[in-house]
C-alpha cells in the first residue's frame, strides 16, 4: 500500500482535495467549485462557511469513491484563501457569512485614537493608512452594525482555522495562515503582545483568536464526527500548513531570495522566500513564509486572474465552444488566441487596478488605452496578461531591491502557469528563465510537505522540498522581445498611474 498525504486546498474560485506521494507525485484529484458567493450591497462579498465544510467532505467521498484508500493516507493539512474572516461561537458555529477577502465595505465611525497614537503616526506620515486600515477591518464593522453577534463571537477564524476547527475540535490555527486586519505581529510570527498599538485599532481581545501552531507542527487529530464527514480514518492526524500563497513558494521548491515565484491565481502575487523582514508597500507587512520564521513580502494584484476568467466569460465563447466540441483543454484555444496577438498587442496597455488597492478605502480605476481598428479579442485579452505581468514586474524589481539579493530565476504557479504563451509573456516581461514546477497544484503540494514534515516521513523542511518538488519546463527570455517590453514597461507602463489620476478622481467626483 503506498503512503498518500492529504491536502485540502481551499481557494477563492474552488476547493481541491489532493492526494500525493512522500515524493511530490500528485496521486488523484477532486475539485469542486465554489459559486455561493452573495452581495447584499455593492462592494460586499460574503459566503456561508458551511459551504466550504460541505465542499470539503464532498471532494474527500469522492478521492475515495474514484478508488483510492483513506486507509493509506498517513496525514493531512489545509491550506486556504487569505484574508476571509468567520465569527464563530463556543461550539465553532459560525454566526453570521464569512466576509471574504473581496470584500469592500467600510465603516469609517470608529472611536477616536488616543492623542499619542494619533501623534506617533501622524509623524510617521501613517494617519491616512491608520484610517484606511481602521475603516476596512472586518471585526470592526461587525463591532459597530452588528454588535449583538460580536457580542456572542467567542473566536474569530481564518477559513483555515475555521476548517481546522472542523477536523479536529480545536481552536489552533498555522502562524503561516494569519493574513488580514488581525492584530498579528508579522515579524515575530505571533500574536501582538499587550502592548502593541493593533489593539488600538481593532475590536478584538485576545480571548477571540486561536492558538497558533508553526507550520509542520501538528494540530491534533480528526474527530470521530469529521471522519465520518470525509471518510478518512478517526484519529487521523491533522498537521499545521499555511495560508495558499505561503504553501505556493513551499511548493515551488523556493529556499531563499534568489527565487522569484508568481502567483497567477484569482489574487496574483510576485514574492520570495526570504528569512528578513521587510516591508514591500507600507503599511503592508512582509506575511509569514510556508517555513518557520522565514517571510514572503508580496507584491499584488488584488483581481489579476479573476480579469482573465472574466474575459473568458463575457468574450471567450467561440475558444469554450470549440474546446467543448473536440474534449480538448480550453486553455489550448486561449493559448492559440495569444500567440495570434503579437507581443506588445499593437500598442494596446492595461493598467490591472480592479478593486480596492493595498491600504486604500477608494478603489484605483483600471485602464485600457491605445485603442484603434486594428484591435480584437485577442488583442484585449493579450493586453490582460501583459498588464497583469507589468504590474507583478513593478513589484517584484521593489522586492528585489529590498531584499539586496539578484533574483535569478522565476517559478510560476497556480492556473494561468499550465499555459505555455503565458509563461512565454512572463519571460520575456521579467527578462529571466521562467519555470513551471512539475505540477501546478504547487499549493496543495506545500501543504503536503508541511503533512510530510509533521508525521516524520521526511525529517525537515528542507529534505521534504527536496524530495517532493522539481521543475518541469524552463521558459527562455526571447532577446528581441525582451527589449520591446522593456520600452513599453518604462515609457508607457510606469507613467500611466500618475497621468491617469486626474481623471480617476473626476471620475469619482461625477459618478462615484
Amino acid at each position: 500500500m503506498t503512503e498518500t498525504l492529504l491536502a485540502i486546498d481551499c481557494g477563492s474560485q474552488s476547493i481541491r482535495a489532493l492526494l500525493f506521494t512522500p515524493d511530490g507525485t500528485l496521486l488523484s484529484k477532486v475539485q469542486k467549485p465554489i459559486t455561493e458567493y452573495r452581495s447584499e450591497n455593492p462592494g460586499w462579498s460574503e459566503i456561508d462557511p458551511l459551504v466550504l465544510w460541505e465542499l470539503l467532505g464532498r471532494c474527500c467521498r469522492e478521492l475515495w469513491e474514484c478508488g483510492e484508500d483513506p486507509a493509506a493516507v498517513k496525514a493531512m493539512s489545509v491550506t486556504t484563501q487569505r484574508g476571509t474572516q468567520i465569527a464563530v461561537d463556543e461550539r465553532g458555529i459560525p454566526l453570521r457569512p464569512a466576509i471574504t477577502w473581496m470584500d469592500e465595505r467600510i465603516e469609517d465611525r470608529q472611536k477616536p485614537l488616543p492623542l499619542l497614537w494619533r501623534t506617533i503616526f501622524g509623524a510617521a506620515g501613517l494617519s491616512r493608512s491608520i484610517m484606511s486600515v481602521r475603516s476596512e477591518c472586518e471585526v470592526n464593522w461587525i463591532a459597530v452594525n452588528q454588535p449583538d453577534i460580536w457580542k456572542k463571537t467567542y473566536k474569530f477564524l481564518q477559513v483555515s482555522g475555521y476548517l481546522n476547527y472542523k477536523l479536529t475540535e480545536l481552536f489552533r490555527d498555522s502562524s503561516g495562515a494569519q493574513v488580514g486586519y488581525v492584530p498579528y505581529d508579522y515579524k515575530k510570527q505571533q500574536w501582538a503582545g499587550p502592548s502593541h498599538f493593533l489593539w488600538k485599532l481593532f475590536s478584538f481581545k485576545p480571548s477571540h483568536l486561536p492558538e497558533l501552531v508553526e507550520p509542520g507542527k501538528p494540530i491534533g487529530k480528526l474527530s470521530a464526527e469529521a471522519a465520518q464527514h470525509t471518510g478518512l480514518p478517526e484519529g487521523l492526524p491533522v498537521v499545521s500548513a499555511a495560508a495558499d500563497k505561503a504553501c505556493e513558494v513551499v511548493g515551488c521548491g523556493a529556499t531563499d531570495a534568489t527565487v522569484g515565484c508568481l502567483s497567477y491565481g484569482t489574487r496574483a502575487t510576485a514574492t520570495i522566500h526570504s528569512p528578513k523582514y521587510f516591508e514591500v508597500e507600507r503599511p503592508l507587512p512582509a506575511y509569514a513564509g510556508g517555513l518557520p520564521r522565514m517571510f514572503t513580502p508580496e507584491s499584488s494584484v488584488i483581481l489579476g486572474y479573476w480579469m482573465v476568467n472574466w474575459f473568458k466569460e463575457e468574450f471567450g465563447h467561440p475558444e469554450q465552444e470549440k474546446a467543448k466540441k473536440i474534449g480538448s483543454p480550453v486553455e489550448v484555444f486561449f493559448d492559440d488566441l495569444l500567440n495570434s496577438t503579437p507581443p506588445g498587442s499593437h500598442g494596446l496597455t492595461l493598467l490591472p487596478k480592479w478593486g480596492r488597492d493595498n491600504g486604500r478605502s477608494t478603489p484605483v480605476k483600471g485602464a485600457i488605452i491605445g485603442f484603434g481598428d486594428v484591435h480584437t479579442r485577442g488583442h484585449i485579452y493579450r493586453a490582460i496578461i501583459e498588464g497583469i505581468t507589468l504590474e507583478l514586474r513593478r513589484g517584484l524589481k521593489k522586492i528585489e531591491r529590498k531584499s539586496g539579493e539578484k533574483i535569478k530565476i522565476l517559478r510560476v504557479s497556480g492556473g494561468g502557469s499550465q499555459s505555455d504563451a503565458i509563461m512565454q509573456i512572463t519571460a520575456d516581461i521579467f527578462a529571466l528563465p521562467t519555470e513551471r514546477p512539475h505540477t501546478f497544484e504547487t499549493a496543495g503540494l506545500g501543504a503536503a510537505i508541511a503533512a510530510s514534515v509533521g508525521v516524520g516521513i521526511h525529517p525537515d523542511f528542507d529534505h521534504a522540498m527536496q524530495a517532493m518538488t522539481r521543475q518541469n519546463e524552463v521558459f527562455q527570455p526571447d532577446p528581441k522581445t525582451v527589449q520591446l517590453y522593456r520600452k513599453l514597461f518604462k515609457y508607457v507602463y510606469l507613467p500611466m498611474p500618475a497621468r491617469l489620476a486626474p481623471l480617476n478622481k473626476a471620475i469619482r467626483r461625477i459618478v462615484g
